[in-house]
């Protein structure tokens, strides 16, 4: 519960950008609560990313449409301090993720990206997902429209 303050800031601050999440205000720490307590280490893990001891950002794994049948489903969030970013955590995030998902059970792995983010789409292109969806036009982030992308790979 410690950590969820500088996770929420870590998240808060890719808000501006509009490459990497859908909200267009910050969020509370009381907001993400609920998330927050979504999480387990034997199912749904939140891992703090740590660079030289030092908080770099989060990885964390979100059930997919919330029904029996998809558990073994997660979207992958990736979020990195600014400071941290281009240092090869994002692709090491990846490969923890990948490598850990049949120990969670998981046979399915997927990111939701806008299609405008390309680094992001080009590190989850890396590690061999594929182009699963296209939802065109589906996100107003102030009066321009995003299409999101959902790219996906099985375990």
């Amino acid at each position: 519960m410690n950590d969820l303050p500088k996770i929420v800031a870590t998240y808060n601050a890719t808000i501006p950008s509009h490459l990497a999440t859908a909200d267009l205000e910050p969020v509370s720490v009381e907001s993400r609560m609920v998330w927050f307590k979504a999480h387990s280490p034997e199912k749904r893990p939140l891992w703090l990313v740590l660079c030289d001891d030092t908080y770099a950002g989060w990885l964390s794994f979100n059930s997919f449409y919330g029904r029996p049948a998809y558990d073994g489903t997660v979207e992958l969030s990736i979020y990195l301090e600014e400071s941290f970013r281009g240092r090869g955590l994002g692709k090491a995030c990846l490969k923890k993720a990948i490598n850990q998902a049949p120990q969670l059970n998981i046979h399915t792995l997927l990111g939701f990206i806008f299609a405008h983010n390309a680094s992001s789409l080009h590190l989850f292109y890396q590690f061999g997902f594929e182009n699963w969806a296209l939802l065109p036009g589906v996100a107003n982030m102030s009066g321009t429209m995003r299409d999101l992308i959902i790219v996906g790979r099985k375990i």
